[in-house]
């Protein structure tokens, strides 16, 4: 059963990453379903802070599809944009405070595993989500280390599918990267 839910969880995360890159709409759908499949595989795995990520997960994917849909219904260009080096500074500042936080409230109070590393990249993952939405360049970098780490977090559980995901995921955020550069305004 656990390998079921990781698999279309897997292929539902594809789907969201390859519509995202494509700055379509239908990303917000399949991240959604990908990440309902995921809180119950992440729950029964005592990933905790990770089933916590994935029902924000299908709260900003909510709030993504929204806030798309109604830049496309009011005629807006959307495009992609980025932040000031010193908003990075501040966002990774509160980030890791966040991070230490619940690492430590998982790590007492719990029986969670790898709770720091699971903390760390469940509180960037957070900050990178929001960033997608809003199209800040930054949010592509957030991933790349976000990514990184995760595979290992993965592995040390056994979910191997979600490992291999993830891998590609670090790959496609380069892609990502590029492809939004490319379509940045000016600032």
């Amino acid at each position: 059963m656990d390998l079921y839910l990781e698999i279309i969880a897997v292929i539902c995360g594809l789907a969201y990453l390859v519509f995202l890159i494509k700055e379509q709409i239908l990303c917000w759908l399949f991240g959604i379903i990908g990440s309902l499949f995921s809180i119950v595989l992440f729950y029964k795995t005592q990933l905790y802070s990770e089933a916590i990520l994935y029902t924000y997960y299908v709260i900003i994917g909510v709030y993504g599809w929204i806030y798309w849909k109604r830049s496309t219904q009011q005629n807006q260009v959307f495009k992609v944009t980025d932040l000031p080096v010193r908003h990075y500074l501040f966002i990774i500042l509160i980030g890791e405070v966040l991070s230490l936080l619940l690492g430590y409230f998982f790590g007492n109070y719990t029986d969670a595993a790898a709770p720091y590393l699971d903390a760390h990249t469940t509180i960037f993952s957070f900050i990178a989500s929001y960033m997608e939405v809003k199209k800040w360049l930054g949010s592509w970098k957030f991933w790349i280390v976000i990514n990184g780490v995760t595979i290992a977090l993965y592995l040390g559980k056994d979910l191997n599918w979600y490992s291999a995901l993830t891998v590609v995921y670090l790959i496609f955020s380069f892609v990502g990267y590029f492809k939004w550069k490319q379509q940045m305004q000016p600032a």
